[in-house]
């Protein structure tokens, strides 16, 4: 490599890392409007809502961060390890994979056993439960330690055209690198800041062979969860939004830790944070709108408790419901309704008919004939 300073760990004064409270404290304010928004929200919600918003968010977690890595989880077994940690609904165990449950037991940790100090210790145990047959895909891997000698290196393109885009520190440095973050990341106070710095650094150290990415995004939810004072799960997926705009989430990164050159110093994460944060106010924003719907269809199924409806319209409700009534694009029509409810024309008109007597439903104004549409009345 050139002696000429290139990685952000190259600095002098690594890891004195800074940042523009002008640019990050405006998000910091809104960020914190916005948790408490939700934590409001919750109070609207009973037990049974509540865990299966924690049984939602904790499968699209676990999905998510996977995804960012590229790697693809069986939804189905996914949403069977939530369900046996939880203990809620009815699962096939056959669909359980002993992988995907470690993957679940590491957020539930980060989740709820945030008071107790971040160690090496725990760390690795992360690691196991992420690659508890040794491998990751085909390759056997250093698992509960510390990477190889070899150079860590992350490259993308294709074969004959790579391009290096970050290189970690030696190995002969892991151990006072992590041990530098880990007195740090104790002794800080929770913040949203801290949050971004914790997750930058130790993608930064890089210190094991796989699984850096999903380890650090587990750090950054022990944070936000501290935080928020969280129980099994927070109510929103941080993972998701970072998924949802994987390429601002490696754009960032590059910009940071050196890929690409800055005439200031390195250690200014200030574009690091601000798209951190940014993508944090997204995720809080998405599980807002979620949890509104939530309500929504609380507040309309204690309405209707007492109508008696049948199987095929209380179905057809709570697509609509969980959806969210406006975000159901051009209300329900009969067409919709025999296809979600997979029944016949006849039943179904029969059964729109009954929803509109008993108030689920009213027909929209300037509809009529075959082109009718209807609005669920919430």
């Amino acid at each position: 490599m050139s002696s000429e300073k290139r990685w952000i760990w190259e600095e002098v004064e690594y890891p004195n890392f800074t940042y523009k409270s002008e640019v990050i404290n405006p998000l910091v304010q809104k960020i914190t409007l916005h948790q408490g928004c939700l934590i409001a929200f919750t109070s609207f919600l009973n037990e049974e809502n509540l865990k299966e918003r924690q049984f939602e968010i904790l499968s699209d977690e676990a999905i998510n961060t996977s995804a960012i890595e590229g790697e693809s989880l069986n939804r189905d077994s996914v949403r069977a390890s939530v369900a046996k940690r939880l203990g809620v609904f009815n699962f096939n165990t056959k669909k359980v994979d002993l992988k995907t449950e470690g993957l679940i037991d590491i957020l539930i940790d980060a989740n709820t056993n945030y008071n107790q100090d971040l160690t090496l210790e725990r760390i690795f145990g992360w690691h196991h439960a992420l690659f508890q047959n040794g491998y990751s895909g085909f390759s056997k891997i250093n698992v509960a330690e510390f990477r190889g000698s070899e150079i860590m290196e992350v490259v993308s393109g294709a074969i004959g055209k790579e391009v290096i885009r970050y290189q970690a520190p030696n190995r002969e440095r892991l151990e006072s690198e992590v041990e530098a973050f880990l007195k740090w990341f104790n002794a800080e106070e929770e913040s949203l800041v801290k949050a971004a710095i914790a997750h930058l650094w130790f993608v930064v150290i890089h210190p094991l062979d796989d699984g850096n990415g999903r380890i650090s995004r587990a750090i950054t939810d022990l944070v936000l969860s501290k935080i928020e004072n969280s129980k099994v799960s927070k109510l929103y997926s941080m993972s998701t939004a970072i998924n949802e705009d994987r390429k601002g989430y490696y754009e960032a990164l590059d910009a940071t830790t050196g890929f690409k050159h800055k005439k200031d110093s390195l250690l200014d994460i200030t574009e690091w944070i601000e798209w951190f944060l940014k993508t944090l106010l997204t995720s809080l924003e998405d599980a807002k709108r979620s949890l509104h719907y939530v309500v929504e269809k609380t507040a309309f199924w204690d309405k209707h408790k007492e109508s008696e409806l049948n199987a095929r319209q209380i179905k057809v409700l709570n697509k609509i419901l969980d959806k969210g009534v406006e975000n159901f694009e051009g209300g329900l029509n009969k067409r919709k309704y025999v296809a979600i409810a997979k029944t016949s024309t006849t039943s179904a008109t029969r059964d729109l008919q009954e929803l509109i007597e008993k108030g689920c439903i009213k027909q929209k104004e300037g509809t009529s004939g075959r082109a009718t549409s209807y609005d669920v009345v919430v």
